[in-house]
């Protein structure tokens, strides 16, 4: 059974996801997670704790569901397509923490207390990518194609979540964009 901290965090995903970051309200949270606010300020002091701390979680959350799914293989470029098209999956998790992501990394322009942890996240991200790379490519520079690849992910699926492009087109174009970074 998941602790209140975790079902806050939880509920903070949905609200984000649904409303936007500034649109959250810890409130809502509270209302959507069954718990109460001096409850979400023991666990996460104010509205920036609990913002950061989501982002972590959706971070969290994100590879879980990309490492879990992996085929088990010994072949670099497989698992690098495959953790990569394992982020644009019509799955409730996945779509609800692409946009709360979204949300998170669209709302760090405006709230810079958001900005170290959504570098070290995005960070860890591409360096993850760019082992996958290095290894199913090794001439290849290794962090820039990662760099491309991880932004590249992220921009279809913001349009894939907004209607403006269809999931099997998105996926289609992310494994263009792998052949085009590593060749066939």
């Amino acid at each position: 059974m998941a602790g209140k901290r975790d079902l806050i965090l939880r509920a903070a995903v949905a609200v984000i996801a649904r409303s936007g970051v500034r649109g959250l309200r810890v409130e809502e949270v509270a209302a959507e997670a069954g718990a109460s606010t001096g409850l979400i300020y023991y666990h996460f002091k104010d509205r920036a704790g609990l913002l950061s701390a989501t982002l972590d979680h959706v971070n969290d959350r994100a590879e879980r569901y990309t490492t879990r799914a992996l085929p088990d293989t010994g072949d670099a470029r497989v698992l690098l397509e495959q953790s990569l098209l394992l982020e644009l999956q019509d799955v409730d998790e996945v779509r609800e923490n692409s946009l709360a992501w979204g949300e998170l990394r669209a709302s760090a322009v405006f709230e810079p207390e958001l900005r170290d942890r959504l570098t070290g996240a995005t960070g860890t991200w591409v360096a993850e990518i760019a082992e996958l790379v290095a290894a199913a490519a090794p001439a290849a520079p290794a962090d820039d194609v990662a760099e491309r690849l991880t932004a590249l992910v992220e921009g279809l699926s913001e349009r894939w979540l907004s209607g403006t492009l269809p999931l099997v087109r998105a996926r289609d174009l992310l494994l263009g964009a792998i052949t085009a970074e590593l060749g066939s």
